[in-house]
């Protein structure tokens, strides 16, 4: 069991608080949303969990049946999903993937993965020449098909058709149970494959 342990984190930049005293235990197996309006510190809070981003106050431990996970152990055990996430673009298809799977072991062989997000026929393609929508497939892919015991996903749809939103759904079906699920976004679409909901706004000064 994972469990991640927040303690009166507060956020600042400059004078503006982002995020205010924020303490909470997330354990897994779960499906939870953070929710709130643009600015309410989602993703700063989403960063924060992976590691991405130092709180201005405040404690995080995270622990693996019982145990503290060091920090090198944490990396291994994080997806993370964003649109503001770069791809190695001058990479094809199916050379991004091997490459991001040589650092975080695969849940399928990579043949598998590309089929599972209806990029078959673009294997071979280079990232750079792909649509925002298959990039963000890509993104998807990346983070749901990791064997870690955290993803997080930060507004997972964007750039997505309605095509691209029932293979979210999908994925997070079949990819995310007995895992912890952590989803910031203020789109129905993308929060309701969740189960519980953290509303933001009481952690904004």
């Amino acid at each position: 069991m994972l469990k991640i342990s927040l303690q009166h984190i507060t956020k600042r930049f400059g004078r503006e608080v982002v995020i205010n005293d924020f303490t909470h235990e997330f354990t897994s197996p779960a499906s939870i949303a953070l929710l709130g309006a643009n600015g309410s510190g989602k993703s700063t809070l989403l960063q924060i969990i992976a590691g991405y981003v130092q709180a201005s106050k405040g404690e995080i431990h995270y622990t693996l049946n019982g145990k503290e996970l060091s920090p090198e152990k944490t990396f291994q055990s994080v997806s993370y999903c964003a649109p503001y996430l770069e791809l190695i673009e001058e990479m094809t298809l199916s050379e991004f993937l091997h490459f991001h799977f040589s650092f975080k072991k695969p849940l399928l062989p990579i043949s598998d993965i590309i089929r599972k997000i209806g990029l078959e026929s673009s294997s071979d393609k280079l990232l750079e020449h792909m649509s925002s929508g298959m990039k963000q497939r890509v993104k998807l892919a990346q983070a749901l098909f990791a064997d870690t015991l955290l993803i997080l996903l930060d507004e997972p749809c964007t750039n997505l058709d309605e095509e691209g939103y029932a293979l979210y759904r999908e994925l997070v079906k079949t990819c995310c149970t007995n895992r912890l699920l952590i989803v910031a976004s203020n789109d129905k679409n993308e929060y309701e494959v969740c189960s519980t909901f953290i509303h933001l706004k009481d952690y904004k000064s």
